[in-house]
């Protein structure tokens, strides 16, 4: 079975590469819960509820891994460890559409959306910080500009999400992506995938995006009430080609895709449009139907070429497609536009040119190219090969390396301890190597190694590092706290307790819970919240605890208990006069934290 991962490109726009893997050919399909999508026809583009197995790494805008994160396939969450990766198995989802979320304190929800392979599916998500760009206050016409043009204005008029008007302070913050950014589909929502105004499927070519979120003086989460008008700059390298017009999408944050609303006009070098509500909107031109392309990268004896950067680009275009990387077995599969002729780019570790040839156009619903092979001096190959075992000697039967090799982290899933696969190299040639263990939570540390042709064999490594734990939370949307130290969680009789304090006990947190069942509960169920953490005072008193908890795993002693919580608290601050009156604060975090007794 092929695995169709949309290809995505700034000016193609390809949707996103993925690898080519037979991991269950002509058997039987695992059980499945069918994922979270409402049924609607857009809906029968996805094809049958299948499960799938994913790979996350989630990164900030410097590429540092983000522990903590929830993250969350169909109705399967799991938390990303301290490297910033969370593994999901068996996650319900479509044959041809998946939809995965990232949400974590002090960061915008990261999400993407693919077609999944039937081998394990590797995905980056960079998540973007949620500081406040401007404060403006209701009942004023005001703006709020970004200094690359980026530019929102407002009548004055807002509402909560229940729709009751709204007065006050609002914060706003303001995201936008040109068309040229370099992690634009690290950062973006979904993919470039979209549901027209008629209902039908299109492939798209951005002219650059923006998120726009709104927050209450309590830390609400509002919306306009009326229009808004939002303008963008018009790279120049796409200024000359830019169309008058441009239609308007927004991201639809429950279903995973872009719909079609409203249009944009072309003011100088911007675009400019109205919007009746915010989330993510993008300036986009839709393109023709799809087909599909397999590409296959080898070496000069046949030997498939994992990891190796493969891009396409459209005849003419602006920019060139997002870096895309072979799976194990050397190959990419996507959707192309009908009818287009493309130019294939094939890059080593360092960034130099090594392959390039035109293919297309195509007509048929399914194109396989011949392979593509690389000649390279064979001194530029090397295949990994070694075993990665548990700290009692045995195979790991559920884990995963990553493998960095000069600016790339790689992720491979381990299911039998043994791995082997071919690497280009160039003049870059060390590597570091991190294997997990993610049924006992351990790890081999980071090793060190130069790759070596024909062949690099590092042996038997071992996971017996304990992998960290923390608890990181935001009060009133403010820096993020981690507590990784002097942690103790248990459970007794049905229900768990979590102790964290730092020196002093300053910023200690207790988290409690009268249930060990993964699910979604709140303090009105017997959870709760308390600790010198909540608040910047010396011994503070609190009431009126509103905040929901989903606890997402209880492992046994040794393994891990993950829980995230958000909602709203009242501190109650004491005058000299002796009296008291309420504070109100927001609180949202994580906890993922080893499990004592």
């Amino acid at each position: 079975m092929k695995n169709i991962f949309l290809l995505s490109t700034l000016t193609l726009l390809l949707l996103w590469f993925t690898g080519c893997k037979k991991n269950n050919p002509g058997g039987p399909l695992p059980s499945v819960t069918d994922p979270v999508i409402s049924a609607t026809d857009f809906a029968k583009n996805f094809g049958n509820p299948v499960s799938r197995d994913f790979i996350v790494q989630v990164i900030d805008i410097a590429n540092n891994p983000i522990s903590g994160a929830a993250v969350k396939i169909g109705t399967v969450t799991a938390q990303t460890n301290a490297n910033g990766v969370a593994v999901v198995k068996n996650a319900g989802v479509y044959e041809l559409f998946a939809y995965l979320t990232a949400q974590k304190a002090g960061f915008i929800d990261g999400s993407r959306a693919l077609v999944p392979s039937m081998g394990a599916n590797t995905i980056k998500i960079m998540m973007l910080p949620n500081n406040v760009t401007a404060i403006v206050n209701s009942g004023v016409s005001s703006n709020v500009s970004l200094p690359n043009g980026t530019k929102v204005t407002f009548d004055g008029n807002f509402k909560t999400e229940a729709g009751a008007v709204y007065n006050g302070a609002v914060s706003v913050i303001v995201n936008a992506l040109e068309a040229s950014d370099a992690y634009l589909f690290n950062k973006m929502p979904g993919m470039l995938y979209a549901q027209n105004a008629g209902g039908d499927v299109r492939l798209l070519e951005t002219y650059g995006m923006l998120n726009v979120e709104l927050r209450g003086s309590a830390g609400q989460k509002l919306q306009i009430a009326n229009k808004a008008l939002i303008e963008m700059n018009i790279t120049a390298a796409q200024l000359s080609a830019a169309p008058a017009s441009i239609p308007l999408w927004h991201f639809d944050e429950v279903l995973g895709y872009w719909k079609e609303e409203g249009i944009a006009s072309k003011v100088g070098n911007k675009y400019v449009g109205q919007v009746a509500h915010f989330s993510w909107w993008n300036f986009d031109v839709p393109l023709t139907p799809a087909v599909h392309l397999q590409v296959k990268l080898v070496d000069a004896t046949n030997h498939p070429l994992a990891n190796v950067k493969t891009m396409l680009f459209r005849n003419g275009g602006a920019y060139a497609s997002y870096a895309a990387y072979t799976e194990v077995n050397g190959t990419i599969t996507g959707a192309v536009p009908q009818n287009e002729a493309l130019i294939l780019k094939v890059y080593d570790v360092c960034g130099n040119l090594i392959h390039t040839q035109s293919v297309g156009p195509f007509t048929a619903s399914i194109n396989i190219l011949p392979d593509v092979v690389l000649n390279l001096p064979t001194v530029q190959y090397s295949t990994l090969t070694g075993v990665l075992k548990k700290c009692n000697n045995t195979d790991v039967t559920n884990g995963y390396l990553a493998i960095k090799q000069g600016p790339q982290t790689y992720f491979v899933l381990v299911n039998n301890g043994t791995f082997n696969f071919q690497m280009v190299m160039c003049g870059i040639n060390s590597i570091t190597v991190l294997g997990e263990d993610l049924e006992n939570n351990q790890n081999t540390g980071t090793l060190s190694y130069s790759l070596t042709s024909p062949t690099t064999n590092i042996g038997n490594i071992s996971a017996c590092s304990s992998s960290a734990e923390s608890i990181t939370y935001t009060v009133d949307g403010g820096a993020v706290k981690t507590i990784s130290t002097n942690i103790v969680a248990s459970v007794t009789a049905g229900s768990f307790a979590i102790s964290a304090s730092t020196s002093g006990q300053l910023n200690g947190l207790d988290i409690n819970g009268n249930s060990i069942t993964p699910g979604t509960y709140s303090t009105a169920s017997g959870f709760q919240i308390n600790g010198n953490g909540l608040s910047n005072n010396i011994n503070p008193v609190f009431n009126t605890f509103n905040i929901s908890y989903n606890l997402t795993n209880v492992g046994a002693v040794g393994q891990y208990i993950d829980v995230n919580f958000s909602g709203t608290y009242n501190e109650i601050v004491m005058t000299e006069m002796g009296q008291g009156y309420h504070l109100s604060h927001t609180i949202s975090g994580t906890a993922h934290v080893i499990r004592d007794n």
